[in-house]
């Protein structure tokens, strides 16, 4: 991953919310928004406990994933004071983590920042997880000439 400036890598840090985009064998793009974590070299994803239309290892994201492991993240920030606005994209390759000491240090970092995690019981031992590894990042914030 090239070097990211402070404020992109506070940004990928400290938000709360990105938005992954994967698309199937054919192209077929989806996005999603997700909640992550990042731990300096790679971006984190659980599939949780709430309600979803169909079972969690039916979920599309994850058919894109073993179709199509080329994907991106994408954390920005909006304000109404356009001076404040910025971005990171993270594109690389997506794997699903279904076991091993790398899924539970992931899992730990997502109950580490998200208490709806705790509060729901997010299982280190069981959770599906989504690695997200950097090949490439895009940065971009507003700068006055």
């Amino acid at each position: 991953m090239n070097e990211l400036p402070a404020y992109a890598a506070e940004l990928l840090y400290q938000s709360r919310v990105a938005r992954l985009g994967t698309a199937d064998r054919a192209g077929q793009p989806l996005v999603v928004p997700v909640c992550y974590a990042f731990d300096g070299r790679a971006c984190f994803s659980a599939i949780d406990a709430k309600p979803k239309r169909v079972a969690a290892r039916r979920l599309r994201r994850l058919r894109n994933i073993a179709e199509n492991p080329r994907v991106s993240l994408t954390v920005d920030r909006y304000d109404e004071e356009w001076s404040r606005l910025c971005w990171v994209i993270v594109q690389g390759r997506a794997d699903v983590l279904t076991e091993g000491s790398e899924r539970a240090g992931a899992v730990d970092l997502l109950l580490s920042k998200y208490a709806q995690y705790r509060a729901m019981g997010l299982d280190r031992e069981t959770a599906t997880v989504i690695r997200i590894s950097p090949e490439r990042t895009l940065f971009w914030r507003w700068e006055s000439s």
